[in-house]
């Protein structure tokens, strides 16, 4: 196979916002990294596998261009210092292990410093994406029904049948490949839409190539090892500790913060006056949308800030129905905005691939999610999970 993954760009917006903290408050943290595929009728062979080393070996290969590093200097909150460390920094392929030993048939672990194991992720996930598609079905039948569907959302997105206000594209990592969301950017970037308004994509390469607003900030990565890989921290308020880092790096600058790492109400905690001020919103991501987006208006309003100033972002498995009756219902309380992801990605008569990569260790202890519904989380050490789950218990309760 050619190339997946061409270009470092091709990752999405927010491993470049946290590598720019990581890079400079914690570029001594180690982390661990797992693959884990969910499908349960999925089976991974071996020649997949070999194709999958393949892909990465040459993903390893690549360098940022100056072209890529001006792009990056562009954005408002990129630090120059930052960008001279990206013109040195490279993939390493001793970094991962690759075999076949897992039930899928496809084990990916990676190990190394921070900085370097979090910019894996995505180019990782896209890689398998691709080549099971490509290896397991008949890609060129798939391609056409995707693009038949895509069709049929710009349509109806034209016709004014949704309303969906601002909503950008957020699936690099589950896509069916690299030629199916670039179609999908670009007609959505092109289309004549009525009361929704196509605003970005979190897959840099393409934000760059068709003029958007690259979009991410933060993911739970971040909560994850910066509240707990420091081990004398309580992991309870990770939250805290990692809102007080981003406001160090970033000001008012790149603030959307993700509330359900250790679950949103934990979150709401430490979520007061001069965090709420200072982020710009928050990002919705397990549970009940409705219920969380009422708690988070509820929550604003007793802080005294006008929900109306603050945005929801909304990203946890969503269609354009979904998204309209979001949108219907929260837009005049609040500004409201949309990341879709596989619906925009990879809709097609093949059910998509529920894959995830994960930190599972930082500086040599383990770390976990516990999020708003349960089964999101992949820590390996379920004891970890129950004395996460007391410390959030315990401060809840006292």
């Amino acid at each position: 196979m050619e190339p997946i993954i061409t270009s470092l760009l091709e990752t999405d917006m927010y491993k470049f916002s946290m590598g720019q903290a990581i890079y400079h408050q914690f570029s001594d943290y180690k982390t661990a990294w797992t693959f884990k595929c969910r499908n349960t009728d999925v089976q991974f062979t071996a020649e997949m596998v070999e194709e999958v080393k393949n892909q990465i070996r040459e993903y390893c290969k690549l360098r940022f261009t100056e072209e890529e590093l001006s792009y990056l200097r562009g954005i408002a909150w990129i630090k120059e210092t930052y960008v001279d460390f990206l013109r040195l920094w490279k993939p390493r392929y001793e970094d991962f292990e690759i075999t076949t030993d897992a039930d899928c048939g496809l084990s990916i672990e990676a190990k190394g410093t921070w900085l370097n194991t979090s910019m894996y992720e995505i180019p990782t996930l896209a890689i398998v994406n691709e080549v099971y598609f490509r290896m397991a079905h008949d890609y060129q039948k798939l391609i056409a029904s995707f693009e038949e569907r895509l069709n049929e959302k710009v349509k109806r997105l034209e016709s004014g049948e949704f309303m969906l206000g601002a909503f950008s594209e957020f699936g690099l990592r589950r896509r069916l490949s690299r030629e199916a969301q670039e179609m999908a950017v670009g007609r959505l970037a092109a289309a004549n839409t009525k009361d929704s308004a196509f605003v970005g994509t979190s897959n840099v390469y393409l934000a760059m190539k068709y003029g958007l607003k690259p979009i991410g900030t933060m993911a739970h990565e971040w909560i994850m090892c910066v509240g707990q890989g420091n081990h004398k921290h309580n992991p309870a308020y990770s939250n805290w500790y990692m809102m007080n880092a981003w406001v160090k790096e970033y000001g008012v600058l790149n603030g959307t913060a993700l509330t359900d790492a250790i679950t949103t109400d934990c979150f709401l905690k430490d979520f007061q006056l001069t965090f709420a001020t200072l982020f710009s919103g928050v990002r919705h991501d397990s549970g009940d949308p409705y219920e969380w987006g009422d708690k988070m208006i509820a929550h604003y309003e007793e802080l005294g800030i006008d929900p109306k100033t603050k945005t929801l972002l909304f990203s946890d498995s969503l269609n354009f129905e979904k998204a309209d009756k979001l949108y219907r219902y929260f837009k005049d309380r609040v500004k409201v905005a949309f990341g879709i992801g596989t619906y925009i990605s990879n809709d097609t008569e093949v059910k998509a691939l529920n894959i995830v990569m994960k930190t599972t260790a930082c500086n040599g202890m383990d770390v976990a999610k516990i999020s708003d519904v349960p089964g999101k989380g992949m820590c390996k050490n379920p004891a970890y999970v129950e004395y996460l789950q007391r410390c959030i218990d315990w401060r809840m309760e006292n």
